[in-house]
């Protein structure tokens, strides 16, 4: 190494002088909420806070305009270490999901370790990934653009009801089930009509039954997206929007096969026509590097945190990075900032999200990954290790 790694202690220091910025940083996108690929405002806080922390910034990143690549290039070559936000919010929820923490420490985390390595040799970078809920696949949408083209490493850490290095991710397809009838008046001749409503309820029925034979780790659920304009009307239009999860891609796959012949056997039912279509790119199962979770791990513990593994059939999430994850050794450690048993994408998360307990470990994850980051650059070790797991699985 040509340089001398910091100190954890070092690290938390500078960590608290940045705690004002990034808290008045994190309220500011949590007071602001901003739909995927929306988030114009929450671009413009974070990037200028990186500008000026002497971060190069490049915008509209993968020819996405809310993502972005912020960069400090170190004083030799080394390795590419970014360290990922988040910040889009969830419809009608807001930061139901924490994003603004994850965002403001994110940011934090990067800026912490170049002011208190301001030689390290490499790079470190902040890159921005918008559109992760509803299927939107900012990252995947970056990869695909090249965004990720040289990046050894990358880092994130995302709030919850439970500290956890690791935590399986479980793939996702996002569906949306069309169904085409014909319209007629539904009081005085509903039998010319062919109800695409009907078709809907019938297909979510039918995906009700299939819940018995699927493996017990799959997750179907879905809303109806259209069901008509007005209750005189046979609807002639009419959509569910679905998401279909197991623990791998594959599995899912075999899952949509499924769907699409429930939703072919309600369109023959009800004389309508059935078209399915993914909304958004499929995401992959997590793949997190327990080289580097475990280097976090062991930073969030001396700074007070208690934090363990998930267990291997412990309810999940799906998350883009999962993409990534099959690209590159990444984290994605949880970091509690409410009372275990708060659900994620809840109102009580949404509050939670905002509080000073929230923030508190905010700050302790953001040096988690402070740590992560400089050992990353600073040990050649380090990073050779994680490349070594991330090949052998």
């Amino acid at each position: 190494m040509s340089a001398t790694a910091p100190s954890l202690e070092v690290l938390s220091a500078e960590l608290s002088l940045l705690r004002p910025r990034m808290e008045e940083v994190s309220r500011a996108i949590h007071a602001r909420p901003e739909l995927k690929f929306a988030e114009f405002h929450a671009v413009e806080v974070l990037t200028g806070w990186l500008a000026e922390a002497g971060f190069a910034v490049r915008a509209g990143a993968g020819g996405l305009d809310t993502a972005f690549v912020a960069v400090h290039e170190g004083s030799e070559p080394g390795p590419y270490v970014a360290v990922l936000a988040e910040y889009d919010a969830l419809p009608g929820l807001g930061h139901g999901c924490g994003h603004n923490l994850i965002a403001a420490g994110g940011a934090a985390a990067a800026i912490t370790a170049v002011r208190a390595l301001p030689h390290h040799p490499g790079t470190i970078a902040v890159i921005g990934t918008p559109g992760e809920e509803m299927g939107g696949g900012g990252k995947v949408r970056l990869a695909d653009a090249g965004v990720f083209a040289g990046v050894d490493a990358a880092v994130m850490f995302h709030p919850g009801d439970r500290s956890l290095t690791t935590q399986h991710g479980l793939a996702a397809a996002h569906l949306r089930v069309g169904f085409t009838g014909v319209s007629a008046h539904a009081a005085r001749s509903p039998w010319e009509g062919r109800s695409a409503l009907a078709a809907a309820q019938l297909f979510l029925n039918a995906i009700d039954a299939m819940r018995q034979f699927v493996p017990p780790t799959a997750r179907l659920h879905g809303i109806v997206s259209d069901g008509g304009q007005a209750p005189n009307v046979i609807p002639a239009h009419a959509a569910v929007d679905l998401y279909v999860r197991d623990r791998t891609a594959a599995s899912a796959e075999a899952l949509v096969e499924r769907v699409r012949r429930a939703a072919e056997g309600a369109a023959l039912a009800t004389e309508t026509t059935a078209e399915v279509h993914e909304t958004g790119p499929l995401y992959g199962e997590r793949r997190d590097n327990t080289v580097l979770a475990e280097r976090f791990g062991n930073a969030v513990r001396a700074l007070g945190l208690d934090i363990t593994a998930a267990g291997p059939d412990s309810p999940a999430g799906s998350s883009d990075i999962g993409n990534l994850s099959q690209l590159l050794p990444v984290i994605h450690p949880y970091i509690q900032i409410a009372e275990l048993g708060t659900p994620s994408h809840s109102d009580a998360m949404r509050e939670a999200a905002a509080t000073p307990l929230a923030h508190d470990r905010t700050e302790v994850a953001a040096a988690g990954l402070a740590r992560v980051v400089t050992d990353l650059v600073l040990d050649p070790g380090v990073l050779e290790a994680a490349r070594a797991e991330f090949v052998g699985r």
